[in-house]
């Protein structure tokens, strides 16, 4: 016996078929469509059918689409999967390294039980957090993920919702605490029925249309988004929400649905006796998302910082086209102030925007472990024309070099999969749509976004391509070969002397002093009683430590130090502890 139901406000009547029977339903003042068929259980098709249509649409809320998203859905019992991580106690974000994966170019392979069998690299290596980026439903055979319809069901891609749980409880049994990638701001173009159901849908973004959170017939349409929010922390046993793009989530209530979701996660958390933090990803340079709700923020735990990865970015490339311009015009004062502050525009005139953008950061009171830092990820990658890493731009020292300031620096660091080795593979924009002209559209916007963005005339990979997604797939023999075997060394004793010194997990921005030499480009960042100082200049350079040095705890290449002084050889970083 299985209980069905959905929410069809504009619907005069709806009906279920399962298992090629049809069911009518009744409806409830809510305007909840329900009916309870007996002969239905795990693993039973079913769709529904709105007024006279007689075309079968997936469920909204379907847990399991094994037949793709335009399939019928099929009854998924969340109980039948035996967990092993009973004794799980979570990971907080606070102190945490987070390391960024897409699970189909992860691994050859592609799944999520190929995933599995590279955890101990991570491990190794010394991460926290695995975030995934997204793994809902998604039209075709390959994507990013940010196109996903199904909110609620796994992508078969990557093996369905079983593999992603044994992924999740293969992390904690490793220690490792798993962030989800989720896109709430629009829905992928093919796949997408909502609006067949309801009026989920409001205005429309960059992206597509943007959900309806604040007009009539709202209250649903938040359930749909929080209710997701909470089945992955609850079912899927993870540890946290990566939330996308949340400035493009349109909410005029008095309680925005980000302050909403952030307290239903606490209670949630409170519940299950673990932390459940939630990440934006935000343009906003806003404050309010990681100020606590008692101070009058929405509660949120982090977000990524946009303005450290481009000041890290112009000052290590020299690149200063499209949103690069006002950071490499602020040089690497620009850097020290990001490193002090989080945000370089904090109601400063953006020229990219052609307004003034953002607000300061009350640095007594948010610590800088809600900032995310980090020197690539996904979108710094992949929205480059060719889908080139930094290891294609810099050498392998300067790349040491930017790794040190992330991991020196007082905010939560995060790295992007194969970053740790320098990883020489591209990560290019990818999809997959059956339909050809969502192909020649996804292909025609991709090249005007390029040239919007200051690319000029450039050649972009074809995103329909196989190759294209076939290019973006670690070679994880890479890393055993040189220069890559050495920076992995780098890496992983960059974040061993990060959780074995306090003075480099230190969150508060207040405590953080930055020296910087625009002339012979030497960048010195001040951790209580250590010094991460890093020469990105091309001849040796002696940097005054102000301090006795007491000894050299790492250094990418053989220093000297002397009395109250280091000497950096080229393109190369030292971190020192003074007397």
């Amino acid at each position: 016996m299985t209980d069905f139901a959905v929410w069809a406000p504009q619907c005069a009547q709806v009906r279920v078929l399962v298992d090629g029977t049809v069911h009518p339903m009744a409806v409830d003042g809510a305007w909840w469509w329900r009916a309870t068929v007996e002969d239905a259980s795990p693993g039973s098709a079913y769709a529904f059918l709105l007024d006279d249509d007689e075309t079968p649409l997936p469920d909204p809320r379907s847990r399991w689409q094994p037949d793709g998203v335009h399939g019928a859905s099929r009854v998924y019992d969340d109980s039948a999967f035996y967990w092993t991580d009973h004794d799980w106690t979570g990971r907080q974000l606070a102190g945490s390294v987070i390391y960024e994966l897409h699970i189909g170019t992860f691994t050859p392979h592609g799944s999520f039980d190929a995933a599995v069998e590279r955890l101990d690299h991570l491990v190794e290596l010394g991460v926290d957090l695995v975030e995934v980026l997204p793994v809902n439903a998604v039209d075709g055979p390959r994507n990013w993920g940010y196109d996903g319809v199904g909110w609620y069901a796994v992508t078969e891609n990557y093996g369905g919702p079983d593999a992603f749980k044994r992924f999740v409880d293969a992390c904690h049994a490793r220690g490792l605490g798993v962030v989800l990638d989720a896109v709430y701001n629009h829905l992928g173009p093919s796949g997408a029925y909502l609006d067949r159901f309801g009026p989920y849908f409001a205005g429309s973004n960059l992206w597509g249309p943007s959900l309806n959170l604040d007009g009539p017939h709202s209250e649903p349409v938040r359930r749909y988004v929080i209710d997701n929010a909470l089945m992955w922390l609850r079912d899927f046993h993870v540890d946290g929400l990566r939330l996308d793009a949340v400035h493009a989530l349109r909410d005029t209530r008095a309680t925005h649905v980000l302050e909403q979701l952030a307290a239903e996660v606490e209670a949630l958390s409170t519940h299950v006796g673990r932390p459940l933090s939630l990440i934006a990803e935000s343009d906003l340079n806003d404050p309010r998302l990681i100020t606590a709700r008692e101070a009058g923020g929405y509660g949120l735990h982090g977000q990524w910082t946009d303005d450290i990865h481009h000041s890290l970015h112009t000052a290590l490339t020299g690149e200063s086209q499209g949103y690069y311009a006002d950071f490499a015009a602020a040089g690497l004062t620009g850097l020290a102030h990001v490193f002090t502050r989080a945000f370089l525009h904090e109601g400063t005139w953006s020229s990219f925007r052609q307004r003034r953008h953002g607000a300061g950061v009350d640095t007594r009171r948010i610590p800088g472990h809600r900032f995310v830092a980090y020197l690539q990820n996904h979108d710094q990658i992949g929205n480059r024309a060719t889908g080139d890493r930094l290891t294609q731009t810099l050498s392998p020292g300067l790349l040491a070099c930017g790794a040190a300031l992330v991991f020196g620096s007082p905010f939560t660091p995060m790295l992007f999969m194969g970053e740790e080795w320098g990883a020489r593979t591209p990560w290019q924009f990818f999809s997959y749509f059956p339909d050809p002209a969502l192909r020649e559209a996804v292909r025609n916007g991709r090249t005007a976004e390029f040239a919007e963005h200051g690319w000029g005339d450039v050649e972009v990979p074809d995103p329909n391509a196989e190759s294209t997604f076939l290019d973006s797939k670690l070679e994880w023999d890479e890393a055993t070969l040189e220069p890559h075997a050495t920076l992995l060394r780098v890496y992983k004793e960059l974040i061993a002397l990060r959780k074995a010194w306090p003075e480099l997990s230190d969150p508060w921005l207040d405590d953080v002093e930055v020296d910087v030499d625009e002339e012979v480009r030497t960048v010195v960042l001040h951790r209580g009683r250590l010094r991460v100082a890093c020469n990105l200049g091309s001849d040796v350079v002696t940097i005054a430590l102000g301090a006795p040095l007491a000894r050299i705890l790492l250094a990418s290449e053989p220093v000297e130090g002397e009395a109250d002084t280091v000497s950096l050889p080229p393109e190369s970083f030292a971190i020192v502890q003074l007397a």
